[in-house]
Order: C-alpha cells, then structure tokens, then sequence
C-alpha cells in the first residue's frame, strides 16, 4: 500500500507538471512520420523486365533484398536514379545502392528547397525556412558522408553510418532520445549528446581497443522524437510509432549480411524507450546487445518483461538529472521500472566519469569504454557498476 500510495502521488505531480505547462506541452505535441517512405506510389507502377517491386509498406526487408538479387547492377541503379527516396529508405536493399540514392535525394531536395527560397509568392519566414533546408542538405552532401536513409517529411529522419559498413565485423547502432532530428542529429553543441557524436566517439574508442577489427557505428535518427519535456516525453506514443521503424532497421541490416556479427544496439534516454518496446520483436541474429544510457524506463517493470534473448546493459552517472524521473508507468504516464535498479534484472556497468544526461560516450568514460567492450563483444574487459563484476554472470 505504502509503495501504491507512493506512485500515485508521482504520476499527480507528473501529471500537473505536464498540465501546468499545457500550452507549451500541446505546442510541442508531434505528428509521428509512419509508413513507407515519398514516392512510394510511382515505385510499385515501374516495372523491371514486367516484373512490379515490392512494396515498401508490406514486403520484409528479405524479399526486399531477394528483389534486388534478381536485378543487374544498371537495373537498380536506374531504379534508385528514378525514385532515389524510396530505394534510399529500402531496408534490405544494397547498403551502397541506398548511399547512392540518398545522394540523388539531398540534391534533389536541395534545388527544391532553394527554389522555395526564391518563390515571391512565399512569405520571408519561408524563405528563410528554404534557405536553412539547403544548407543542411549541403552539408549531408560533402564528399565521404554515408547517409543510409534520408526522409524529409516532418522534421526530417536520416541515418549516417560511420566507417565501412560493408566490411565491418562488429557495428553499433545509436538510438538517440528526444529533440534530435534531421538539423539537430550532429550538432556542434554539445556533440556527444547527438547521435552522429556519440557514434563517432564510440567508432573512435572501438579502433583503439581492437585495431585489428573491422568496426563502423551507425546513427539512427528513423523515428520522430519527442520535443521538450512535454507529455510526449512523458508518455510512449512516439515510442510505439518508432519502434516498429527500428525492428524493420535492424532486420535490413541482418538481411544484407552486415556486419559479419549482429550489432549492439545503444539507446539514449527517450530512446530506451523505443528499444523497449522493440525488443520482443528483435531477435539474437538481429541485435547482440541493447544498453541503454540515461534510460527513464524500457517499458517494463524488469527484464524479463521485454520477452527478448538479447542481452540488456544499463549505465546512469550519478549527476543526470532522470534519476529524478517517477520510474513507474500509470494513467499512461511514465515508462516504467528503473533499468539500473538490481530489481530490473539489466546487466548494470560503470558510468565513471561521466557528466549530466548527455555525456555517456564522450571520451574518457568508463560507459564509453564500457559500450566500446560490449560492441566488440569483449565481454570479460567490461567494467560493472559494483566491484562484485555482477554484470558479466553467465557470460
């Protein structure tokens, strides 16, 4: 009774925090982008050799990979040139033949979003809306940039791989959490509280500690995420419109035979929460590893409520603020049991070092170090958040 008595005091101060800025909270409310990607319509009428693709919104990302076995090189080269934003969205399709349609997409959008800027029928706003579109696509389009998904619908979705991802023996996969998107995935500010600067970081730190292994990291910006601290944080709706997008992502990856091992998944704050709910549907060829980092909750009241063979890490720094966070789920609010709570039944590793909510993979910490062991799959150097070493049991 104490503990119900307890949880239901949180969820009310959760739930007037959230209505005591209700305005703003409503102001930041998003549309989640669902569904297969622009263009799909002219996609499924051009036909190879009378033959019609497959659909985005139905086939796996194994029938979509057997379509593209059947095609010669000039085939889906074409293919991409006429509907770059569909094959560069194509989990499943060649990984080199989604960078090169994603390349024909940014500078597709770019001259739209530049002729916008132009448009005398456009108010100022407008045009300065274009202009910021351009340069960002500008910069996506700098020579030695992979980008393996770009969607430009909402606040825009991309994924970045880092290294060569075609002969990578191990990989990561960073899902970031909230207020990251298109312009906000590599920011200059605060770069390791980004996706692309924690994959970067976390590459770097895999080529130190196993020169010799071919590694690449890849961030995943491929679901709508909450802005602000509103009752979108607060609640899993944009979580459950992202984590089908994120089984489909990692099921691409494994239907291409990249990387030789499955990648360990690294999941940020919101981003937890997505893993989560994911988890069920991402099997052991899919994923070695989910850690979560600064996590507000999976979803689940323990580990085993995740119903997955994937090994679950966990790490939270002493001074991040979502220790604070009513680790419950009730009314809707929340998200859950605590994964660094023993109760939870994650594996816990060591944060050392480790600054605020956005600092576990900046260099120099022990949970950078930590994700770094465990996306190479060196599990007797990671160091646990106890001296007993609980965290490597069983492994």
């Amino acid at each position: 009774m104490p503990r119900l008595k307890r949880a239901l005091i949180a969820v009310l101060l959760t739930a007037a925090a959230v209505t005591g800025t209700a305005g703003w909270a409503t102001a930041s409310g998003q549309v989640p982008v669902t569904g297969p990607p622009p263009g799909t319509a002219g996609w499924l009428a051009d036909t190879v050799q009378g033959r019609r693709p497959p659909d985005p919104a139905t086939a796996s990302p194994r029938q979509i990979g057997d379509y593209f076995a059947t095609l010669t090189a000039t085939q889906a080269a074409a293919l991409a040139a006429r509907h770059p934003l569909v094959v560069g969205n194509l989990d499943g399709a060649p990984i080199a033949l989604r960078y090169r349609a994603n390349t024909l997409a940014l500078r597709s959008e770019r001259r739209r979003e530049l002729t916008r800027a132009a448009d005398p029928a456009l108010t100022p706003q407008d045009h300065a809306e274009a202009l910021r579109r351009a340069d960002r696509y500008a910069a996506l389009l700098r020579p030695g940039r992979q980008i393996l998904a770009f969607d430009p619908r909402g606040r825009g979705q991309i994924a970045e791989v880092y290294g060569d991802l075609t002969a990578a023996r191990r990989v990561a996969v960073v899902v970031p959490g909230s207020d990251i998107d298109l312009g906000s995935f590599d920011r200059d500010r605060d770069p390791y509280g980004t996706p692309a600067g924690m994959a970067r970081s976390l590459l770097d730190r895999m080529r130190r500690q196993q020169p010799d292994t071919p590694a690449a990291t890849v961030a995943w910006v491929g679901y709508t995420t909450p802005v602000g601290l509103g009752i979108d944080a607060a609640t899993s709706r944009l979580a459950r419109a992202g984590a089908p997008r994120l089984v489909r992502f990692l099921a691409g990856l494994a239907g291409t035979g990249r990387p030789a091992a499955p990648p360990a998944v690294l999941c940020h704050s919101y981003g937890s929460v997505v893993c989560g709910i994911a988890a069920s549907s991402v099997s052991t060829a899919e994923a070695s590893d989910l850690v979560v980092l600064g996590s507000p909750g999976m979803h689940s009241d323990d580990a085993a409520g995740l119903r997955t063979r994937v090994r679950v890490w966990a790490a939270r720094d002493g001074s991040d603020w979502i220790r604070r966070v009513p680790h419950l789920s009730l009314a809707g609010l929340g998200h859950g049991a605590d994964p660094v709570d023993p109760r939870f039944g994650a594996r816990v590793v060591s944060a050392a070092r480790a600054h605020g909510h956005t600092g576990y993979l900046a260099p120099g910490t022990d949970s950078l170090a930590n994700a770094a062991d465990i996306a190479l799959g060196d599990y007797p150097a990671v160091h646990c958040a106890t001296d007993d070493q609980e965290c490597r049991h069983g492994l």
